[in-house]
């Protein structure tokens, strides 16, 4: 079981930003911008190419709804996407609210994150999320 099942089933706390019963979104715990959220499919799977049509086309529209709600909430042009991470092996996309192109870059993180503002931030996008 990887860790992001274990966020799924309630074994480990998150940042939870969205959920129906396939997806899954939550903050990333380092983030490279402030509401850097990931988005998994609740079904454990490696590689995102390894999701079958339909599931990686719902995944895709999911993705899109929590973008909207990190647009409404983070004042910024654009939300980037990335499917990135060797380290975990569950399929994720990134979302990053970009101001700039330079915001996309995975070597700058934000150091130890206010867990104050990840929560008011999760609770934000959520809110915008529902509407």
């Amino acid at each position: 079981m990887t860790i992001f099942s274990k966020i799924v089933a309630g074994e480990i706390p998150c940042y939870k930003v969205a959920e129906d019963e396939r997806y899954f979104a939550f903050l990333d715990i380092n983030p490279i911008t402030w509401g850097h959220t990931l988005v998994i499919p609740k079904q454990e799977t490696d590689y995102i190419f390894d999701l079958d049509d339909p599931t990686i086309g719902d995944l895709m529209i999911f993705a899109k709804k929590v973008a909207g709600a990190i647009k409404a909430t983070i004042p910024c042009k654009k939300i980037g996407m990335a499917v990135l991470g060797l380290e975990v092996p569950h399929a994720h996309i990134h979302l990053v609210p970009l101001k700039n192109e330079g915001d996309m870059d995975f070597k700058h993180k934000i150091e130890n994150p206010d867990p104050a503002k990840m929560k008011e931030l999760s609770e934000a996008i959520s809110a915008n999320f529902k509407r």
